[in-house]
């Protein structure tokens, strides 16, 4: 797996299940609450800062999402998406990332689609049985919980960039 992870040029991920812990908590005006791990955020930077690319496919459309994306420097974002898959090749196309270099983390049947085109499909730990079926990893951490943050890790070791960063953190 470690190959596989080497060779990820961008990180693809879910929200709801995955950033979040699957809950939709809405306000009496209708507005959408959603609950984000900083942890998951500081991977997502790290990764981004190692210059590997990181989007966003979700089923759902939801201002929170647009403020974290916004805070974490994330303007590939493609949400209200009902076909997931059809949207891999739009991405595919304005990147020039080939699939293969690409890993999704997924948590539902709506993910299923595209994480049988990407390189590496990953879930997290209480995802849906079928996807986890499906997945080639499967995080130790449930969404919303420091998975996507274990995912980062993982792929910035794969390709030996934790150490650096460490030492960076540890003036």
């Amino acid at each position: 797996m470690e190959s596989k992870l080497s060779k990820i040029k961008m990180l693809l991920l879910d929200v709801d299940g995955v950033l979040t812990d699957g809950s939709v908590t809405y306000t009496d005006a209708g507005e959408q609450i959603k609950q984000f791990n900083a942890k998951d955020g500081l991977g997502l930077r790290l990764l981004m800062d190692s210059n590997i690319k990181v989007g966003i496919i979700t089923g759902r459309t939801s201002k929170a999402l647009h403020h974290r994306c916004k805070n974490l420097g994330i303007s590939l974002i493609f949400d209200g998406i009902k076909d997931k898959s059809r949207v891999l090749s739009k991405i595919t196309t304005q990147t020039g990332i080939d699939p293969e270099h690409i890993a999704f983390v997924g948590d539902d049947l709506i993910d299923l689609g595209v994480m049988k085109r990407v390189g590496l499909p990953i879930c997290v730990a209480d995802a849906a049985q079928d996807v986890i079926c499906h997945a080639h990893i499967v995080t130790k951490k449930g969404g919303g919980q420091g998975a996507v943050r274990e995912v980062c890790e993982q792929i910035l070791k794969a390709k030996g960039l934790w150490d650096n960063i460490l030492d960076k953190y540890a003036l």
